[in-house]
């Protein structure tokens, strides 16, 4: 079985390329790829004119991360440059993630 990619696009026109599975992890994102009605869903792309490259690298990174850890007890830290928390935190919220 073939895997299916999404593109994620932020703010600055930076592009990211995840696995759909991974990126649907995302509440907000799953919502928005799976309503048939988003001209998103269509193009397997959902553009985050809000959100930096910086920080949507960075969630990129926890989607694989969660994914990779999901259902195991040992798991490694998950490192967040402490300038970043704050913004994170909103942004995070935004995407459910």
């Amino acid at each position: 079985m073939e895997k299916e990619y999404v593109r994620l696009i932020s703010g600055d026109g930076f592009v990211f390329i995840l696995e759909k599975e991974i990126a649907c992890l995302s509440g907000t994102i799953r919502a928005i790829l799976n309503e048939g009605i988003f001209s998103e869903a269509q193009k397997n792309e959902c553009t985050f004119p809000d959100i930096r490259a910086t920080l949507l690298e960075k969630v990129c990174e926890y989607l694989h991360y969660n994914y990779r850890y999901k259902n195991q007890l040992d798991i490694p830290k998950f490192d967040i440059p402490p300038e970043m928390v704050l913004e994170l935190l909103v942004t995070a919220e935004y995407l459910e993630a």
